[in-house]
């Protein structure tokens, strides 16, 4: 795979190169994560609500939301020891590819898909994902759109 690992630390516009990856910490998916979304999100589908149904659909319990697995991830991202200094998220692309389930320990792989000035002169940068549950499997992947800081310029000297 081309480009860097990146140890922890704070990573301005500037620092990024396309190619340059980090993986975020993990944690367990537990049913208080899948209901707790639930109430939030009012999405009290079968699915996610029912273990009976979901195995009369071939899953060995209820799934979570696919939603869910994108906001934990969201939050594996900013927890990360790697900061990108962004601003604000611009958007989300995003592809659920297979179930995650109460028990499961997912992670994310994070690539530098892209980035480039916005029309203002703004830091705009793609990364992408991979969720990774134990073993390998991918859950989720996708990408998102971060409007990101610029590197502070020091003020110029005048001469004295």
């Amino acid at each position: 795979m081309s480009g860097r690992e990146l140890p922890p630390g704070e990573y301005w516009f500037e620092d990024l190169e396309e190619g340059d990856r980090y993986q975020t910490g993990f944690l367990v998916v537990t049913e208080a994560h899948i209901v707790s979304f639930a109430g939030l999100s009012g999405d009290f589908f079968d699915i996610h609500m029912d273990d009976d149904f979901a195995r009369s659909q071939g899953f060995p319990a209820r799934v979570a939301h696919g939603l869910l697995g994108l906001a934990l991830t969201d939050g594996l991202k900013n927890r990360a020891s790697v900061r990108i200094m962004a601003v604000a998220s611009l958007g989300w692309n995003w592809r659920f590819k297979g179930p995650i389930f109460a028990g499961d320990r997912i992670g994310a792989q994070i690539r530098v898909a892209g980035k480039r000035l916005s029309s203002k002169g703004q830091g705009i940068v793609t990364l992408a994902f991979e969720v990774v549950k134990r073993g390998g499997e991918i859950a989720q992947e996708g990408e998102t759109t971060l409007l990101t800081r610029l590197r502070p310029q020091a003020p110029e000297r005048t001469p004295a």
